[in-house]
């Protein structure tokens, strides 16, 4: 037994290459996850941003699933509160249609954006968020469950209704999230890579604690089941590994101050000038961070799945040369395939 891999992409945007390029590499990577034997291929929602590129999610999973045979297709994920939970559902039908039994449809509350943009998607957002629990019950009724007799669009239908129904994911970095996918009896997925795992075991413990069994209802679970997104790099050695992480070091020190820019090379990292609180910061980011070679990196994904009680972890791994990153991809799948999952 292995432990089940996914992959998160943010379409991320690389210091000297266009957006749209950005997109073309979500393609082309998707394409050889899909061979690779990953489990799933999320793609993200960011909106105003100069270090993504990924606004539409529901565009990406289309081309995505209308281009590969076997991988799970999803969003990690659909910011909620922005948009009609009715219309969220039509577009997941569609895809349903598109990829039977093959979509994920992940929900978030977060906006994906800045207060700004938030309320230019949105001109409700101050009330939008609170609406959140409500939304998602909405949406399983489209999408199957049917709304309540009193509802007042219980006689409207998210079509095209199929045989088969997108698999809702409720995703958070936060208790809020964790407690929701509980109650709703769905399956929940953790950013750790957001927080860097910092209330990450907590979330889970009230998501088990707190589920509320479904049995026999579809869409919903009968048992807890949950997933960890993470950062993770690996390359041919560990050196190399460890190299290409420079990237991700200089950009999360810009992140931490509130700017988004596009991913710097390794070049750019090892040209700039680390004052002693960047260095210090840097070391804190090395201590926790998923990267060497691949066995190291499998082995460092098995414990903190186990430690968290996960059942799948997707992996994010943001690289500026997309040879490196397709590269590291296949080598953790590779190296994943080849050992124990822990127990």
């Amino acid at each position: 037994m292995t432990l089940a891999l996914s992959i998160l992409d943010q379409s991320t945007v690389a210091s000297g290459r266009t957006p749209p390029e950005a997109i073309r590499e979500t393609l082309a990577l998707a394409k050889l996850a899909d061979q690779w034997g990953y489990h799933r291929y999320w793609v993200a929602e960011h909106h105003n941003s100069a270090s993504h590129a990924g606004t539409a999610p529901e565009i990406l999973i289309s081309a995505i699933a209308a281009t590969t045979q076997r991988i799970r297709v999803g969003s990690a994920g659909v910011m909620l509160p922005h948009y009609s939970a009715l219309k969220v559902a039509e577009q997941f039908r569609v895809l349903e249609a598109i990829a039977p039994g093959r979509i994920d449809l992940g929900v978030g509350r977060a906006p994906g954006s800045d207060g700004r943009t938030a309320f230019a998607l949105n001109p409700n957002a101050n009330e939008a968020a609170d609406r959140f629990p409500q939304q998602v019950q909405e949406l399983m009724g489209w999408l199957g469950d049917g709304l309540p007799v009193n509802h007042p669009f219980a006689r409207v239908s998210a079509q095209p209704e199929g045989p088969t129904r997108p698999e809702v994911w409720v995703l958070g970095s936060s208790d809020f999230g964790a407690q929701l996918a509980a109650y709703f009896g769905l399956p929940y997925c953790f950013a750790h890579f957001i927080t860097e795992g910092r209330g990450s075991e907590e979330a889970m413990a009230l998501y088990r604690q707190g589920f509320r069994p479904h049995e026999g209802v579809p869409g919903r679970l009968a048992a807890p089941h949950a997933a960890l997104c993470v950062f993770a790099i690996t390359a041919a050695t560990e050196a190399e590994a460890w190299r290409l992480f420079k990237s991700r070091e200089l950009w999360r020190l810009s992140r931490d101050r509130g700017i988004f820019p596009p991913l710097p090379s390794v070049a750019e990292a090892e040209a700039h000038e680390y004052d002693a609180e960047e260095l210090a910061r840097v070391e804190r980011m090395r201590a926790r961070a998923i990267v060497g070679a691949p066995e190291q990196v499998v082995a460092k994904l098995n414990a903190v799945a186990a430690a968290h009680g996960a059942a799948e972890v997707a992996v994010l791994t943001p690289c500026h040369d997309p040879a490196a990153r397709q590269a590291s991809y296949r080598l953790l799948a590779e190296a994943n395939a080849a050992l124990p999952a822990a127990a």
